[in-house]
Parts: C-alpha cells; structure tokens; sequence
C-alpha cells in the first residue's frame, strides 16, 4: 500500500540534529489498519521512501506525542533535494511487506 502527502520538515532540537517529516494521522492510521505484521524494534515500520528524485528505504517510528509515525529525512537527502528545516516535503511512502 503506497500514499503521497506533503508535511513540513522539522529537526529535532536535541544532542543530535536529527530531521523528520510527521505522517498524517490517516495515514498512520491506514499503517497500522494495513500492517500484516508486528511491528519491529520501537514499533517501527519498514517503508519505501521518495522525496523529489530520492528513493530509499528506512522505517517509520511511534511518536506518542504526536501520535503519529515520524519519518526520519538523512542529509543525504535533504542535500540532494535541497531541503530546510520548515520546508513543506511531497513525500511517497510504500510500507513494505514483512
């Protein structure tokens, strides 16, 4: 199952500059209606991710807060799509199977 939306990247301001994309709340929904598996370490999701002209694949994890999943965006990634911290992202997620 594949979904396309566009959020804001946010970075999280701790030790570590991490950067993350928040998935809608019917599309978390829609994961966990849809997930034929238990979820992995964290609760995680395995996911195929495109940004722009990037593809790969990562996990998505809980966030209780926001009571979503939170897609992590590597720099990598915001280098090659050029990408800020409150810059609105189109991603395309395909949860994989497992």
């Amino acid at each position: 199952m594949s979904w396309e939306f566009t959020s804001d990247l946010w970075r999280w301001h701790g030790e570590a500059a991490w950067y993350f994309v928040t998935l809608p709340h019917d599309v978390t929904d829609d994961i966990d209606e849809t997930a034929r598996s238990r979820p992995a370490g964290f609760g995680s999701r395995r996911v195929e991710v495109t940004i722009g002209s990037t593809t790969w694949s990562t996990s998505v994890f809980p966030d209780t807060r926001a009571a979503s999943y939170l897609l992590p965006v590597k720099r990598a990634v915001r280098v090659a799509e050029r990408l800020g911290e409150g810059d609105p992202v189109t991603v395309r997620l395909t949860l994989e199977p497992g």
